[in-house]
């Protein structure tokens, strides 16, 4: 059948490339050659004509996952008639409906306990509402001091960059492990001389992501023993990672871990948790209570004391009422991963993913100049599904991102442009300096105006750093399959073809017209 989204092209390039079933099943099968493991992943397309039709049936190309994850029908059916079914109360009682929603919320607590292959007599989950949230509760409660230290990749999503407040503030040193320019990976020498620099008895935190939301790139797990040994505690950022690889806390042993289920399986937002091993989880000592944080509170004396550890470890953590009838939904969204295999769905990813590597870097004008240039490692071992990079003209001049997020979206293609949140990536990538990002800073504070930076999008130092720092992401997920991948490489074909058109841009960038020059 005809790919009509396709014809979208025209709108952009003046030229629609050659495109047709014939050729993509050709290609499809060159694929299957090179990558055999794909064969085992077939249950995935069954998959998405049972769960996921709505993809297809709007003709959709889901490139974000890294964004967020696709729920199943399946899914959102099975909470509806769990809730339907059934009366449930706030779990903050012990009346008939309270004491059974607690039941449930103890039952999904143990599941995701298992589904991570981590001990209940090591591991605690606190709910929070997403990977930030239980960012946040570290950043907080950790026990900042002189004499400590904070210890971070530049590689970070900003929520991990964030907590460099709270360990400023109370004395703590803060400090940045570089990437390379190259593939965005930190050199394990430098790191050894970073973590050898653990202050004896001093509380000591070091976070990193297991994968990048930027680049893909996948830090070694090998990295928690090491400065454990040391004298680190370890928060691992795991987000971007656990979608399509399978995190084991047996073997691996940090002592945080945040997660955004809605990252797996799509559905419900606004859910996630910390992780916490029970002994690092005592160092915690949270800053102000809340309800269902504490054990005695006083109004009159002014006093509170908060719950105590083990058993209750997590309520000292989980602010008010929780979001308890979404809870629920988490066992089902599990269950439906489990049921599919993470290893399914990490071998289907990534034999996408070094196709889609491979055919994105041999994108030549004829003077040779690459239309993309990728942002990481750009091989698939010791990455994951999820590809940053820029696209240029045939005289080398950058795309800008808006544009090409403006024709993608007329291909019914979903992809990501920014900087993703994580600016230390951004930085890198682009080769921006310290100086440009100073010069942004230095005016924006001398603003009476606008002291607090809300100005920024009028700056023009820091509107030109913003725009240099502007990449373009695709991630690839659950039911991503040849199809999507093999359009989306028709899309950018396609923008080696305008011939002397215009690119013109949407309102959001003020109608700037993009010419291509001659040779």
């Amino acid at each position: 059948m005809e790919d009509k989204r396709m014809q979208a092209t025209v709108k952009y390039s003046g030229v629609i490339p050659d495109y047709s079933p014939e050729k993509m099943n050709d290609a499809f099968e060159e694929f299957r050659q090179n990558y055999p493991e794909f064969e085992t992943t077939l249950i995935l397309d069954r998959l998405r004509e049972l769960e996921y039709a709505r993809l297809d049936r709007h003709d959709q190309i889901y490139m974000d996952y890294t964004g967020g994850g696709l729920y199943a029908s399946s899914q959102l059916l099975k909470h509806m008639e769990l809730l339907q079914h059934n009366v449930f109360g706030n779990p903050h009682s012990e009346n008939p409906t309270s004491m059974a929603m607690t039941k449930l919320v103890d039952q999904t607590r143990e599941k995701i306990l298992s589904f991570f292959n981590a001990s209940p007599d090591e591991y605690v989950v606190i709910f929070t509402p997403n990977a930030t949230g239980a960012l946040r509760l570290i950043g907080e409660a950790y026990p900042f001091e002189r004499g400590g230290q904070f210890l971070l990749t530049t590689d970070n999503h900003n929520s991990i960059n964030g907590i460099r407040i709270f360990a400023g503030s109370k004395g703590a040193l803060v400090n940045y492990i570089p990437v390379s320019s190259s593939e965005l990976r930190v050199d394990e020498e430098k790191l050894d001389i970073y973590l050898d620099q653990a202050i004896p008895g001093g509380n000591n935190l070091f976070a990193y992501p297991s994968q990048s939301n930027f680049s893909g790139v996948q830090h070694p797990m090998e990295w928690i023993e090491k400065a454990r040994k040391k004298g680190w505690d370890v928060l691992l950022d795991s987000a971007a990672f656990v979608p399509t690889n399978r995190l084991d806390l047996d073997q691996w042993n940090p002592d945080f871990v945040s997660i955004s289920f809605y990252k797996i399986f799509g559905y419900p937002t606004g859910l996630g948790c910390l992780l916490a091993r029970k002994d690092a989880l005592n160092k915690l000592k949270r800053p102000w209570f809340s309800g269902g944080t504490v054990s005695m509170v006083s109004v009159r004396k002014e006093n509170w004391y908060r719950l105590h550890q083990g058993n209750e470890a997590f309520e000292a953590f989980e602010d008010g009422t929780i979001n308890y009838l979404s809870i629920p939904a988490l066992e089902i969204g599990l269950n439906h991963i489990e049921g599919i295999g993470v290893d399914t769905i990490h071998k289907r990813v990534m034999g996408l993913t070094g196709w889609l590597l491979d055919k994105m870097q041999a994108l030549k004008y004829p003077n040779s100049q690459a239309l993309v240039k990728i942002h990481g490692p750009s091989v698939p071992e010791k990455r994951g599904a999820t590809i940053a990079f820029n696209l240029y003209h045939e005289d080398g001049r950058t795309f800008d991102c808006h544009t090409i997020l403006d024709a993608a979206n007329e291909a019914g293609i979903s992809l990501r442009t920014g900087c993703f949140c994580n600016p230390g990536d951004g930085e890198i990538s682009h080769e921006i300096s310290r100086n440009e990002m100073a010069e942004c800073f230095e005016k924006l504070d001398s603003s009476s105006r606008y002291p607090y930076g809300s100005d920024c999008k009028n700056c023009e130092a820091c509107l030109a750093v913003k725009t240099k720092m502007e990449s373009i992401r695709v991630s690839l997920g659950l039911v991503t399959n040849f199809s999507d991948v093999y359009r989306f490489m028709h899309f950018l074909s396609g923008l080696m073809l305008e011939p002397e058109a215009q690119i013109i841009e949407s309102e959001k960038v003020k109608q700037r017209v993009f010419l291509r020059r001659g040779p």
